[in-house]
């Protein structure tokens, strides 16, 4: 049977429900959020004299979880324009609607029986063949469909997503004993392809993989505090980025996660296990304390952790009452932090003599044993397991890459003398005299299964660049860019340099990139996958040659940048950048005069240099102007007026896109562009978009002049930023960059209607650029975004 989810239904609108929701509709499913139908009136539905029976009445809780989608930050939404795919209900007016639907989400209340009677009835409403799945976090999933129908059975299975829906990867899905492996295959690529997910197979056992050894880690954590004596403060210092798990690390995570929800997860697996392992279940004392006490985390304000006025605080268990926060200062976390390398990092702490390293070695010993022990119970394979953690709990390394990390044999030989018993899978590994759960294998990365090394399964349309990078080598390479041969006739240029920032390096790179693909390649794809896709040009460059007073070399280096970015506009092949993340100031110029821009969904996009004293200096303010004029349809009148407002206004605020719908609808993307909502397929999609432009006969674009408002134009354009300046919003040096903006934008002081040059427009861009770099003030707020990472207002 060939299956296609085109149309969805999710049933409960929970946090969890409509960030599910949110997140189809943001990739262009059309959905149905339903929910209870509420018992009574609210006092507020009662003074209206609405009764139980009204429609706004009996879709109360899904009309009031709509509301709180716009509200959530961060946002469900890529777009409020997405809300048009959404269409709200109930379950007793709107149940029948399911037979039209292509995929069911259930996600009500974690109560087998409660969840067993929804299925009988969407089984005598639903479909053959309609795909019906859990969103369960630990329920059995084979409990769930016992007597129904053997066409549901086929078609059911559990999709466990990970809160919030749209930023986090893991989506993990469990099959029950009934699950067709057609549904299965097709339901897993679905996730990768279209919900952008990265997809673990678990199996039908308490808590699936992520929340299982999550939670292990987690008690095991706050009992190694309440046993030695740590402070929650102590812990939190050293078991976040400094091991290569998130910020929060594990306090600040259970607060924000909520501790009620926490003893409910961990319940889950206590009531389903017994002996030695139960007992880690068994939440201690002090977290039920809080709880009782109301003390869930930040949805009530306070937890282990609390805010007060500018000060943070921490709960001391012996006590109770918040303390001003510790942290643990240890030589091992000195030469930590001096190591390179995070798997260096990590055994330099975890062997270390002191406070630090035994804190360390206490949690992560019985956490790598642990998963050891449920491979082949929880997952098929450690690949499962590391990634479940890596994409659902957001650590850097999964507990196999740890292991690699801290050494095998030394960390087994420390285990057995502290009489550790070592699972047998681990006693295989080193009995087979291997070293490493991961290795290379041909120049790809294999895995240990339990008897030898298989290769890591990969999805097609992931291109790990480091990998390819050391299989195929490079072009030619720089201290800031390598160009490497994608193969299929497409050539990319990856940005590496601190923070991918611009520099001459960069700019020598994409002329050499453009020589070599007009002369050799089919097409060009930009894009790179470090942290961010660029966060502009060097500014700590730019600042320490305006403040040698090199006006020469600044001008030589804007014209630079401007002249390679013309150079991607008109290349005679294809140009194609694929951002992702923060693409703000130069990384944003890069991208708009390329052929085709392929954006990750989570692109934040804008042309943000007035926060640091300047204008964009490498065509961004024509290029913007241009891109707002090329979305317009053909044969209609043109308000450049109109134009040039949005374009001074865009750029004067700095406004950035939280999405790259919202770039869209900011007109840094066009409708032509692409959108990739799996960020490990955006190279991948850049290279076919590539591939199709040339395939389809590309041709550059023609040089000709544009039109611009002029001398009324830029009176206009200033009249906004006057009114604020008068009124003492912005301040005198805020107003100079405007007025250089608008002199800009609005193509200098010519009459209205004016067609001008691209180079005219390029050199009133460079001469304000440079003035404004000249300008004390406007060093002082570079020198401030350098040191302190946020804007001055001077």
């Amino acid at each position: 049977m060939t299956y296609k989810i085109q149309k969805a239904a999710v049933l409960g609108s929970g946090v969890m429900g409509s960030g599910i929701a949110a997140h189809l509709v943001n990739i262009g499913i059309p959905t149905l959020l339903l929910d209870i139908v509420p018992n009574q009136l609210t006092k507020e539905e009662e003074a209206k004299g609405l009764t139980l029976e009204h429609p706004s009445v009996r879709n109360r809780f899904v009309q009031g979880a709509v509301q709180k989608l716009l509200k959530q930050k961060p946002a469900p939404l890529t777009s409020k324009e997405n809300l048009s795919l959404l269409t709200v209900g109930n379950l007793e007016d709107d149940f029948e609607k399911l037979k039209d639907v292509d995929w069911i989400i259930e996600v009500v209340v974690e109560n087998l029986e409660i969840k067993q009677k929804l299925f009988e009835r969407i089984d005598s409403v639903r479909t053959p063949g309609t795909i019906v799945t859990s969103n369960t976090s630990g329920i059995s999933v084979n409990a769930m469909i016992e007597g129904r129908s053997e066409d549901f059975q086929k078609h059911f299975l559990g999709t466990h997503f990970f809160n919030p829906p749209r930023y986090l990867k893991l989506l993990e899905i469990i099959p029950t004993e009934h699950t067709s492996n057609e549904v299965l295959s097709y339901m897993k690529t679905f996730a990768e392809d279209v919900l952008g997910k990265g997809v673990v197979i678990g199996k039908d056992t308490p808590n699936f993989v992520a929340n299982r050894i999550g939670t292990y880690g987690l008690l095991i954590t706050l009992r190694e505090m309440l046993e030695r004596g740590y402070s929650v403060g102590e812990v939190d210092s050293v078991t976040g980025l400094l091991i290569g798990r998130p910020k929060s690390a594990t306090f600040r995570t259970l607060d924000v996660v909520g501790l009620d929800t926490f003893l409910h997860v961990a319940k889950t697996v206590y009531d389903q296990t017994t002996g030695e392992e139960q007992k880690v279940f068994e939440v201690p004392e002090l977290m039920k304390k809080l709880v009782d006490a109301g003390s869930l985390g930040a949805k009530s304000g306070q937890g282990f952790f609390v805010k007060k006025g500018k000060d943070i605080f921490e709960i001391d268990p012996a006590t109770m009452e918040y303390v001003p926060v510790k942290k643990l200062q240890t030589p091992s976390i000195e030469m930590a932090k001096q190591t390179k390398g995070l798997s260096n990092k990590v055994k330099t702490l975890v062997y270390a003599k002191d406070r630090t390293g035994e804190l360390l070695w206490n949690i992560f010993a019985p956490t790598l044993i642990y998963s050891a022990e449920l491979t082949g119970i929880i997952a098929d394979n450690i690949v499962e397991i590391d990634n479940a953690m890596k994409w659902g709990f957001g650590w850097t390394q999964g507990p196999f890459e740890m292991w690699d990390a801290i050494g095998v044999k030394q960390s087994v030989e420390k285990m057995e003398a502290e009489g550790r018993e070592i699972p047998a899978f681990v006693k295989s590994l080193l009995e087979k005299g291997y070293e490493s759960f991961y290795k290379e294998v041909d120049g790809e990365v294999a895995y240990f299964d339990g008897s030898d090394y298989s290769k890591v399964p990969v999805n097609e349309k992931e291109i790990h660049l480091k990998r390819y990078k050391k299989k195929h080598g490079v072009i030619k390479s720089n201290s800031g860019a390598s160009l490497i041969d994608l193969g299929d006739g497409i050539a990319l240029l990856e940005f590496h340099s601190k923070s991918n920032a611009i520099g001459l390096d960069i700019i020598q790179m994409i002329n050499f990139a453009i020589d070599e693909v007009e002369a050799n390649y089919k097409g060009l794809v930009i894009g790179n996958q470090g942290k961010n896709f660029c966060v502009g040009a060097n500014l700590g460059m730019i600042l320490m040659e305006a403040q040698d007073d090199n006006i020469f070399e600044l001008d030589f280096t804007i014209r630079a940048f401007q002249k390679a970015m013309r150079r991607i506009k008109y290349s005679k092949k294809p140009v194609v950048a694929a951002p992702f993340g923060m693409a703000l100031g130069g990384g944003a110029e890069v991208c708009l005069p390329a052929a085709h821009i392929q954006a990750s969904s989570e692109t934040y996009m804008g042309l943000v240099e007035v926060g640091v004293g300047l204008i964009p200096g490498g065509g961004g303010n024509l290029a913007l102007y241009e891109k707002f004029i090329k979305g317009l349809p053909n044969g209609v009148d043109v308000d450049y007026q109109a134009i040039a407002n949005k374009v001074f206004e865009t750029i004067a605020m700095a406004k950035v896109s939280t999405s790259a719908a919202e770039a869209r609808e900011n007109n840094f993307l066009n409708f032509a562009d692409g959108i990739s909502v799996n960020p490990d397929h955006l190279i991948y999609d850049a290279k076919q978009a590539a591939i199709a432009l040339y395939e389809a006969g590309y041709k550059p674009p023609v040089p000709k002049k544009i039109k611009v408002v002029g001398a009324p134009g830029y009176a206009t354009l200033l009249l906004g930023a006057q009114g604020m300046y008068q009124s003492g919003y912005i301040s005198d040096h805020d107003l100079k960059i405007a007025k250089k903006l608008a002199y800009v934008i609005a193509g200098g002081l010519v009459p209205y209607g004016t067609e001008v040059t691209e180079d005219y427009l390029l050199n009133l861009e460079r001469e304000a650029f440079i003035q404004l770099v000249a300008d004390p003030k406007s060093q002082a707020r570079m020198q401030h975004m350098l040191i302190k990472g946020k804007p001055l207002r001077n």
